[in-house]
């Protein structure tokens, strides 16, 4: 196959947070996977959660508008004790969705053990043998201040490690009919 031929596209990985949300973009070229950004949004400064949202939404929709990826997958906020916790995660994950679908980016969400177990191996692997991993994969040598933008690169490979045979864990969406059919039950 000609270098030519390969099916590229760039992926948008984020980890939403309410306090410090983690992003990263590659570029997939057939099998080959290049860095093209990580980062993190700092939002633990702003008190009011709205402000947090609205942090969110925008910086999704830059980053959109500056790399126009492809597609972007989301982690799914984990399950805890906290019903708090989980719903300010859940806005966090939603208003990054809303910024997606209002510029027509397919989105995908994986479970925190899915991506760990994508790019580690291991489905129980710490944040530091996820970078560690990384850094290995798309061999880059910078320590981000933050594991929250190697979280998000994270799950950016691991959808481009699922490429079209991803299996029940993949949601996909194209637009808000297709998110609003698969979610009913979040509108009640």
């Amino acid at each position: 196959m000609l270098q030519r031929d390969l099916k590229e596209r760039i992926i948008l990985g984020i980890d939403p947070g309410t306090k410090v949300m983690g992003y990263g973009l590659i570029k997939e070229k057939g099998k080959q996977l290049t860095l093209i950004s990580l980062g993190i949004v700092k939002l633990a400064h702003l008190d009011n959660h709205a402000l947090k949202l609205q942090r969110i939404f925008e910086k999704t929709a830059a980053l959109i508008d500056q790399y126009h990826p492809d597609c972007m997958a989301l982690e799914d906020p984990f399950y805890g004790k906290n019903i708090q916790v989980i719903l300010k995660l859940g806005r966090a994950q939603g208003v990054a969705m809303a910024a997606a679908l209002a510029k027509s980016v397919e989105i995908a969400e994986y479970a925190p053990r899915k991506i760990k177990q994508s790019v580690t191996g291991n489905g129980s692997a710490s944040k530091e043998q996820v970078a560690s991993m990384l850094k290995s994969l798309l061999n880059f040598n910078e320590s981000p201040q933050f594991l929250d933008a190697t979280d998000g690169l994270a799950v950016a490979v691991c959808h481009a490690f699922q490429g079209s045979s991803a299996g029940s864990n993949k949601k996909n969406y194209t637009g808000w009919e297709a998110f609003i059919k698969d979610n009913t039950h979040r509108l009640k």
